[in-house]
């Protein structure tokens, strides 16, 4: 079964790379995500000899990125059998293995070896040994420059392992709040672009007043994302019981099911999917892993293992407490999920979580973490919540380029004093100046005090659909 004809293999990859036969590549969106010209930078003026590993959920675009990138590449000039793609996830690509298919290149298209090669290699986990093989790439193989995608690999052991100085990782989240908005073709608000969220800290209240109304037009939309989710395909569809199922196929029949017992040797799929459909139930929530353990009737190691596995497949972000020392690194963990609309989807909720106030307040937890973490995770050191000593609690203190910077999630109501306590007592013993509160009212946005002296630090008040549109429009301006 290893041998397949060379011929046969051949006619599989013209057909993976059309620009081979001076065809076109079709099917594309014009517009890119945020993470586009990065990866782009890294195959036509790499910072360093490095491959460079995108990793991300399923259905999250890996591939039309790559195939984006091969017609940036051709637009650039590069001689069409230069380019190479291919995705493992094809059966004939995986039983012949990676260096089945560029013996194949090499022989029947005949690349030049003296000239650049660009390898763009789509599922790369199921390629076995990938990490020894790219390091090796990448080690004596100078002249190719290479991009591999994975949407289930274990990323942190093979990078302790080989990967260090090898590749450069970049994380392809699900599609933000704004690209969301590209895909959907939906018409922008008249809101002003932000360099920073620290702006409207000195912006005149009446400009903050201004905004705020003109950027009221953003909360339908912001809704409907959270119910169709930052997955193109399930953002595509109109019908958003559609989009849900769709979404829920994908997690739990391909994730849980298929890529769990391939690729990890998984074999109690049961007491994954349980625990997963936990994690559905207590998204944004604190874990307490004995009383998990018991609830899904497995044992406290096999829980941490099965959290490992959502983690390296990019299902789950986790969150240790703020601090440092064992007693931290020992405290409950705080889990989200990938994106908001996973929960209602594998739990089938449909149009009724925008009735129930505290599961919508979840997912926006979890929606505003997503956009925190992919507008700051290349600058900053980690992510953590923090709880007080009178059990006062911040959602997500993200600590970037030696500043720590609290987010709270209040997605209820108006903000009162009562909500302020935690960002005021975390402040003041962390002297931090400058806070962060995402709350429900479109039409408030605002600097509230945390104290009563003139210096006092002070919390920006800033509506959800608006922080996440801001840090998405951001991440992409960063990027251009």
């Amino acid at each position: 079964m290893q041998n397949v004809p060379r011929h046969e293999l051949f006619a599989i990859l013209s057909q993976m790379n059309p620009w081979w036969q001076g065809q076109l590549l079709r099917g594309l969106p014009t517009w890119t995500r945020a993470a586009f010209p990065e990866l782009l930078r890294w195959l036509v003026d790499p910072p360093a000899p490095r491959a460079v590993l995108v990793t991300g959920a399923r259905q999250v675009g890996k591939t039309t990125l790559l195939r984006q990138a091969a017609r940036s590449l051709l637009a650039r000039g590069i001689e069409p059998r230069q380019i190479l793609y291919v995705t493992f996830d094809h059966p004939l690509m995986k039983i012949s293995g990676v260096e089945g298919v560029m013996r194949v290149w090499n022989e029947l298209n005949a690349p030049d070896p003296e000239r650049e090669q660009h390898l763009l290699l789509d599922e790369i986990q199921y390629v076995s040994d990938w990490g020894t093989w790219l390091k090796h790439q990448v080690d004596f193989e100078k002249h190719r420059r290479i991009a591999a995608t994975g949407s289930a690999i274990p990323i942190r052991r093979e990078g302790q392992e080989s990967g260090v100085g090898r590749w450069h990782t970049i994380k392809l989240p699900t599609l933000s709040f704004y690209e969301y908005l590209q895909i959907r073709n939906t018409a922008m608000p008249e809101v002003p672009r932000v360099a920073s969220l620290t702006q409207p800290f000195a912006w005149p209240d009446a400009e903050r007043r201004r905004v705020a109304l003109s950027a009221e037009a953003l909360v339908p939309h912001f809704h409907e994302y959270l119910l169709r989710g930052g997955f193109p395909q399930t953002a595509s569809v109109d019908d958003v019981d559609t989009a849900q199922r769709l979404l829920r196929e994908d997690i739990v029949d391909k994730v849980l099911k298929r890529d769990m017992t391939a690729l990890f040797g998984v074999r109690r799929i049961t007491e994954l999917e349980r625990l997963f459909i936990y994690l559905c139930l207590h998204d944004g929530g604190m874990l307490d892993v004995q009383a998990l353990a018991s609830n899904v009737g497995v044992n406290s190691r096999t829980i941490a293992n099965y959290l490992d596995l959502f983690e390296d497949s990019n299902l789950i972000y986790r969150l240790r407490p703020f601090g440092y020392g064992k007693q931290i690194l020992k405290g409950r963990q705080k889990v989200y999920l990938a994106d908001a609309a996973i929960a209602g989807s594998v739990l089938m909720r449909g149009r009724a979580l925008l009735e129930d106030a505290t599961r919508l307040g979840h997912a926006v937890e979890t929606a505003f973490f997503k956009h925190v973490f992919a507008h700051y995770y290349s600058v900053s050191i980690g992510f953590s919540y923090w709880i007080g000593d009178r059990g006062t609690e911040i959602d997500v203190i993200a600590e970037i380029a030696g500043r720590v910077v609290p987010f709270e999630v209040k997605y209820r109501g108006t903000i009162d004093s009562r909500d302020l306590r935690a960002l005021a007592e975390f402040c003041a013993a962390r002297d931090v100046n400058r806070a962060y509160i995402i709350g429900a009212d479109p039409r408030d946005l605002s600097v509230r005090p945390l104290g009563p002296a003139p210096e006092a630090p002070q919390a920006l008040v800033i509506p959800a659909p608006l922080a996440c549109y801001w840090l998405s429009r951001m991440e992409l301006e960063r990027t251009e």
